[in-house]
């Protein structure tokens, strides 16, 4: 099972000395979705993760998303698929650079918020995306248009669960702000986390079981408490016999 995170999204001052958030998630998890300027990121965040990453062996994901900082890509933008491209492209080209510069490929997409959540069913915007990445895996929510369309194309479809993040009976997650949304007790998410690599089963907020078949789990590192929480999910699947490798 690969463990990954969202990392370089403002959350991490990076102060020489100090080890931040990012940092020390970056001592847990197998896989890195770094933020590349659409909703959160900038040239100094992506290389310092960059660096830390290749020192600790994870793999790097380009985190896209709807250009809008101002909502932190957590908003719908109906926007026509050239410019999506457009949105993608430059955001693909910024962590380029910045992976060149410390020798880190970057090895899959994860898209971000409501991009993540638009392509489960927006067929133009997952194949305005695709466009953009090419031949990368791309990693998404089981059943999303966007993996559907990727295996189509002959890419790599990387299924995904959440740690943290409450699901409904339809393997959809609960939306951000209702109940359930988020799950923080790291004893309980590390259990859950266990369940889903071993059984392919996670239970929803209305107390069915939903069948989940993935190579990677994410846990958000803007979750109150993340680094405890992904430290006890790496140690759980560790201790339940679960190799832990990046999927890239």
């Amino acid at each position: 099972m690969d463990l990954n995170c969202d990392l370089g999204e403002g959350l991490d001052s990076w102060q020489p000395g100090v080890v931040g958030t990012d940092e020390a998630l970056l001592h847990v998890v197998t896989s890195a979705n770094v933020a590349c300027g659409g909703h959160a990121g900038d040239a100094p965040t992506m290389a310092a993760v960059l660096r830390t990453a290749a020192e600790r062996g994870v793999a790097v994901g380009a985190h896209v998303s709807y250009a809008d900082r101002e909502h932190f890509g957590r908003r719908f933008l109906d926007v026509p698929a050239d410019e999506l491209r457009a949105q993608v492209a430059a955001q693909l080209a910024q962590l380029a650079a910045a992976a060149a510069h410390v020798g880190e490929p970057v090895a899959y997409v994860k898209p971000h918020g409501a991009l993540y959540h638009a392509l489960l069913h927006h067929q133009e915007h997952a194949r305005a995306v695709l466009d953009v990445t090419r031949d990368l895996p791309v990693v998404g929510l089981p059943g999303a248009a966007v993996l559907t369309e990727a295996e189509r194309r002959g890419v790599r479809a990387v299924r995904e669960a959440f740690a943290d993040r409450g699901y409904r009976a339809d393997g959809t997650l609960v939306p951000r702000g209702e109940d359930g949304d988020l799950l923080t007790d790291a004893d309980a998410v590390a259990r859950r986390v266990v369940r889903i690599a071993t059984e392919g089963r996670v239970r929803a907020v209305d107390g069915t079981d939903v069948a989940l078949d993935v190579e990677t789990v994410c846990v958000h590192s803007d979750t109150p408490g993340a680094v405890r929480l992904a430290g006890d999910v790496r140690a759980a699947l560790q201790a339940a016999g679960v190799p832990l490798r990046a999927f890239a």
